[in-house]
């Protein structure tokens, strides 16, 4: 899809793209856009200051060099509603949820008159009745003569929306069929390579003593005081458990491991103890000394720097490993840790020193994880592990948190997908507003 966006421009790469029957050679994106609009999941930090109206948009509306701002109103208010999206154009897209700025993204792409709309991974951050929503958006522009890539590991989806299903593996066009005679399981069978049984591992493990317990937090909206984003939440954690965190996005799961983690950026209150112990976390670095470790939600946003190299990224968060006390660092202890971690997590990557950015979501996922077993975590929060990656490296991590809970590790699974939290959890918290 890069190349086909004009994100990798012509000349970098071999073959033809024929669109209406005219070779594209795009040097920018921009070029692409006159044609057709592709939506990648996920907002530039530039981009978050913006109100959501100019943003939808894209530029203002002017007459005669006055912006017209009733028009500008009136037009981003019709977009918002083509998606079921209930918000002022004059909110800050930073301010958002993701699901709501999934929603943004899609409305814009709406705002360009175009004949083809190319979605990548719309719905990771999305509620059902939100993904449903985008599913008759989508259906209606087919009507209407746009045709539309739906990239998603999300195999119900797909099945639900293509004409069409086009599979590719490592880099290869593997097939394309029609939607009509292919199962979920044949669309498993050719990305992975390989018939899969059974996607969540059903290995026992036996859970120890309490090693975390969190006793009336309460969280409160870090720039309007009066609203609480969590209530009173109360929880236990074991040692070798997976305790999982289910609800509808908005419902206070993240905010609840972002309080834990020493992240929330807004006032809360509340004791947590680990292993018996009262202890007071402000801070991540008070929350890794610890022993607690994060995957943050959004991994683009939070959790890799994408320009710097896949090895940097492993070791970003434990670099006091490699000084020994001294200010400069030991390069070839540092190297071999990184190979070590690659190989351990089967992150694919051509080189330690590829800039992160140009992984799969998969692979960016393993190397976060990775960063976090440097820091050799007693509890291992995980939020939204698997979103956005294909069903390979979703297995791949399952067994991976398998592993660790084998081990003594606790973890916290925080998923929008039901069936993950079933699927791992020993026990389940449910959250609804809040609560």
């Amino acid at each position: 899809m890069k190349v086909l966006c004009g994100i990798y421009p012509h000349g970098s790469y071999e073959g033809e793209i024929i669109f209406a029957g005219e070779e594209i050679q795009a040097s920018h994106i921009r070029d692409t856009e006159r044609k057709y609009r592709h939506h990648s999941p996920g907002i530039g930090p530039g981009e978050r200051i913006d109100r959501a109206g100019k943003y939808l948009l894209g530029n203002e509306i002017t007459h005669n060099g006055i912006m017209d701002y009733d028009l500008m109103t009136l037009r981003c208010q019709k977009l918002l509603a083509q998606v079921s999206l209930s918000i002022s154009p004059d909110t800050r897209v930073g301010d958002l949820g993701l699901g709501q700025q999934q929603l943004v993204e899609i409305a814009k792409a709406l705002n360009k008159q175009v004949r083809l709309l190319i979605l990548d991974e719309p719905t990771a951050s999305l509620t059902e009745q939100e993904t449903s929503v985008l599913l008759d958006i989508i259906r209606d522009l087919q009507q209407h003569g746009i045709a539309c890539i739906y990239i998603s590991h999300k195999l119900n989806e797909v099945k639900a929306i293509s004409d069409t299903i086009c599979v590719i593996r490592d880099g290869q066009h593997i097939g394309t069929r029609d939607a009509a005679g292919m199962s979920e399981d044949d669309i498993i069978t050719m990305m992975v390579g390989r018939e899969l049984t059974a996607l969540y591992p059903n290995e026992p493990h036996t859970t120890g003593d309490e090693i975390l317990r969190i006793e009336h937090l309460t969280a409160w909206h870090p720039v309007n005081r009066h609203i609480k984003r969590v209530n009173d939440v109360s929880f236990s954690l074991k040692r070798g458990e997976i305790l999982g965190i289910a609800g509808l996005v908005g419902a206070g799961r993240t905010e609840t491991i972002q309080c834990l983690f020493g992240v929330w950026p807004g006032q809360w209150e509340g004791k947590i103890y680990i292993d018996g112990k009262q202890v007071d976390i402000r801070n991540c670095q008070q929350a890794i000394a610890q022993g607690i470790a994060m995957v943050p939600e959004d991994r683009k946003r939070d959790g890799i720097v994408p320009v710097m190299a896949v090895g940097k990224n492993i070791t970003l968060a434990a670099l006091n490993k490699f000084t020994g006390g001294i200010s400069q660092l030991d390069d070839a202890a540092e190297q071999k840790c990184i190979l070590e971690s690659i190989q351990q997590l089967k992150v694919k990557t051509s080189s330690p020193d590829l800039a992160i950015g140009r992984l799969s979501g998969g692979n960016q996922q393993k190397a976060i994880l990775a960063r976090c077993l440097l820091l050799n975590p007693r509890i291992l929060i995980l939020d939204e592990p698997t979103r956005g990656i294909d069903i390979g490296a979703k297995y791949e991590i399952y067994k991976l948190i398998n592993q660790l809970v084998q081990q003594g590790i606790a973890v916290i699974v925080i998923s929008s997908e039901l069936p993950e939290v079933l699927g791992l959890s020993d026990r389940v918290l449910v959250m609804h507003e809040g609560n």
